[in-house]
């Protein structure tokens, strides 16, 4: 029999963040599900989540999200960092508001929360925190840097943190994506031909566009709902992996990049966008 957990799941207005709670509600779970687009969440609350509006980069909202659970429960169970976007373009053409602000959303915010979580977990002695980070987090392609340096943080941040959280019984789990059927595609493209659509980074702007689309068109992404079974397998374990890697693409390109070196993977890369 599983024990019911006060669950926050953070990004919960689409895409991952929604079908993971969907999935915890049906497994009696209790779900605090935050985001911005308060108005995305209605299903989830039809269905007994907690919905909350919150912003990750206001510690004003990071603070009711959590004083309010603390109200209801005195504790949380489990945290899952799942909200983030990505901004692609040219470091070149990239504005550093816009790197900030990447930064700020997919590291700082997510860091705020946590810092605010633990103390909580580790008076209790128990507790895990789930960091949806990609496969974005151990390899690269032109354009992404921004993106990826903000998951290669995520990944290191989460590696350390495992550490120093292990002695309390709090375990840290980092979930590494692949191509996920979200809107995750279509929300970085767009900004991406603005930025870099028509200079000197254009014929790989272009390529790196036609290659994203076709990964999604070609038997499209995995399901998100693939996500949240990972997440649901960590969220009841007792003795988590500290790693999980799922969906399309994910592990032959997370294994192709290890094994093969930087030389071989850069003209991989580098073809499929020419």
């Amino acid at each position: 029999m599983k024990t019911t957990k006060i669950i926050l799941i953070t990004g919960a207005s689409s895409g991952i963040g929604k079908t993971t709670a969907k999935r915890l509600i049906q497994e009696g779970h209790v779900v605090y599900a935050a985001a911005r687009r308060l108005d995305q969440m209605e299903d989830l609350k039809e269905m007994g989540a907690v919905t909350i509006g919150m912003d990750i980069t206001k510690t004003e909202d990071i603070n009711r999200v959590v004083e309010t659970i603390v109200k209801d429960y005195k504790r949380i169970d489990v945290l899952v960092n799942n909200a983030g976007y990505a901004i692609y373009g040219a470091v070149e053409e990239t504005s550093m508001d816009d790197a900030r602000r990447q930064f700020d959303v997919n590291i700082f915010g997510l860091a705020e929360l946590t810092k605010m979580v633990i103390p909580m977990m580790r008076n209790n002695n128990s507790g895990t925190i789930i960091n949806i980070s990609s496969m974005g987090g151990q390899m690269y392609t032109p354009l992404g840097s921004w993106y990826h340096a903000t998951k290669y943080a995520l990944e290191g941040w989460s590696d350390c943190l495992r550490l120093e959280l292990k002695q309390f019984g709090i375990n840290v789990v980092i979930v590494e994506p692949g191509v996920i059927a979200t809107e995750f595609g279509d929300v970085l493209m767009d900004p991406m031909m603005e930025r870099s659509g028509n200079g000197p980074y254009a014929k790989i702007a272009r390529a790196l566009k036609k290659a994203t689309t076709d990964s999604y068109n070609e038997g499209g992404g995995s399901s998100p709902e693939v996500i949240a079974r990972v997440i649901a397998k960590a969220v009841n374990s007792k003795k988590p992996k500290s790693r999980y890697v799922a969906g399309k693409l994910a592990k032959p390109m997370m294994m192709t990049r290890k094994w093969l070196g930087t030389g071989i993977f850069d003209k991989i890369i580098m073809s499929q966008v020419k």
